[in-house]
């Protein structure tokens, strides 16, 4: 699965204000509402109950919220670059100004886990995660993340 595939344009936020945790991952699901058509409110409380288990928040600067809804068909994907970082409770205790949320169908399993880890694998990337730091729009955030996925499908 390509991340373009899991990842649309109108799924990526260049300059996403929030101010606290819970202000960012309300943002995320907004988003993820306008593509998937679930209510936000649904989508909020499935990610909210995954950050009780832990944070996603990584380190680095990088937080990697998910959640497995049971009315979505397919992967969807959610990026956003924060103008000022927010405290999300990271591992490392820094705050988190990229954030990549995570949405799949209850019985992906396989599918979700796959995901998770090429994300996690693409914000482990110091040069992808400075070059989307730099970036500001939309095209340039894409440009960023297709060119890494093209150069580690080569």
């Amino acid at each position: 699965m390509a991340l373009a595939d899991i990842l649309l344009t109108e799924g990526i936020l260049p300059a996403l204000r929030a101010q606290t945790k819970k202000q960012l991952l309300m943002e995320l699901a907004t988003c993820a509402a306008k593509i998937t058509g679930i209510p936000e409110r649904e989508i909020f409380e499935v990610v909210l109950q995954r950050e009780k288990l832990g944070s996603t928040g990584v380190g680095g600067g990088i937080a990697i919220p998910h959640g497995k809804l049971k009315s979505l068909d397919r992967i969807v994907g959610v990026f956003a670059r924060l103008e000022t970082p927010v405290d999300f409770e990271a591992l490392d205790d820094q705050p988190v100004d990229l954030v990549f949320m995570l949405l799949a169908p209850e019985g992906a399993g396989a599918d979700h886990l796959k995901a998770l880890s090429r994300i996690a694998r693409l914000m482990r990337d110091q040069d992808l995660v400075t070059r989307l730091r730099a970036s500001d729009s939309v095209p340039a955030i894409e440009a960023c993340l297709n060119q890494e996925q093209a150069s580690n499908a080569a």
